[in-house]
């Protein structure tokens, strides 16, 4: 359970100071499982899909499940069947876990009861840089009540988001160091739209030389082999 007696601001800044020295995302997990703990769960786990490459997203998961049924989870393909994922995908309600919630995944939710995961609770998270995670807690026992959720919920969906931004800041994925310019985003958002340089010129009344001038500088700030590229990435990375 919560922590008694600890004021909600020192707990939250405890994990937070834990999170920013964490190296890699295994010293990012022991934070969140001391965290989870004090929270009154067993386990916990963390999985972020990045918005890039486009051609194959890269996906970062973590957890300190038990080894066989992380090793079962993976050999049976659970991902692509597992309720809870998909919940996180459609939505940033917060979930618990239940009955009717796995009745289509039967073999999963009796597998992993098996394996002492009989409670859970799961929050997804987003970022402006276009990476979605989802924060799973677990234990094998006592049922997540109404009274437990009043007490706790707002410190477990706070870890959500707190572990998406230090697993964001961990993978690399920022902002460009010189962010673009007013014009340059503008220009980009008409790109985005399908227009050509010298629609977007005539439009903004300006040159195309220095429409593409401002293009230019948005693909070295992105590091965008070309336009088309340099459009995508700043959509994805919520520049636009």
């Amino acid at each position: 359970m919560a922590v008694m007696g600890e004021a909600v601001t020192g707990w939250r800044g405890r994990h937070l100071e834990g999170m920013a020295r964490a190296r890699d995302a295994d010293g990012l997990l022991a934070v969140l499982a001391a965290a989870a703990r004090e929270l009154g769960f067993d386990y916990c786990a963390y999985g972020m899909r990045l918005p890039l490459p486009l051609s194959n997203p890269a996906t970062v998961m973590v957890n300190n499940y038990p080894q066989a049924w992380q090793a079962r989870y993976a050999a049976a393909g659970y991902l692509e069947v597992d309720p809870t994922v998909a919940h996180g995908v459609a939505s940033l309600d917060p979930l618990v876990w239940s009955e009717p919630l796995f009745a289509g995944a039967r073999p999963l939710w009796e597998e992993a009861r098996g394996h002492q995961l009989r409670i859970g609770w799961a929050q997804s998270s987003r970022a402006a840089d276009g990476s979605a995670g989802m924060l799973t807690l677990a234990r094998s026992h006592e049922r997540l009540s109404d009274t437990e959720l009043a007490r706790s919920e707002r410190d477990m969906i706070w870890l959500a988001h707190a572990a998406h931004e230090a697993m964001v800041r961990l993978q690399g994925q920022k902002r460009p160091q010189a962010p673009l310019s007013v014009r340059e985003a503008e220009v980009l958002r008409w790109m985005a739209d399908g227009k050509t340089s010298s629609e977007a010129a005539i439009i903004l009344g300006l040159s195309e030389r220095t429409v593409n001038f401002h293009v230019a500088n948005a693909l070295l700030k992105l590091g965008a082999a070309n336009k088309t590229a340099a459009v995508v990435k700043a959509a994805l990375l919520g520049l636009l």
